[in-house]
C-alpha cells in the first residue's frame, strides 16, 4: 500500500491567490446543504468565479 502524499494546491492569478481548502469551504458555504457525497469545483479565474456541482446534481457558483 502506498504512503499518503501531503499535497497543497494554490491557484494564483494576478493579485488572486486561493488554495484548495479555501475553494472547498467556499463551495460548501455557497451550497448550504448537508449531504455532500461528491463535490466538483471548476475555477475560472478570468471570470473571478468558481462553479461547483454537488452530488452530480446541484450546481452553483461563488466569487473568488
Amino acid at each position: 500500500m502506498a504512503a499518503k502524499v501531503n499535497t497543497k494546491i494554490e491557484l494564483q492569478f494576478g493579485e488572486l491567490a486561493v488554495n484548495d481548502e479555501q475553494l472547498i469551504a467556499q463551495a460548501k458555504k455557497a451550497y448550504g446543504g448537508k449531504d455532500i457525497k461528491n463535490l466538483d469545483i471548476y475555477v475560472k479565474p478570468e471570470e473571478g468565479k468558481a462553479y461547483y456541482v454537488v452530488n452530480n446534481d446541484v450546481t452553483g457558483s461563488f466569487d473568488l
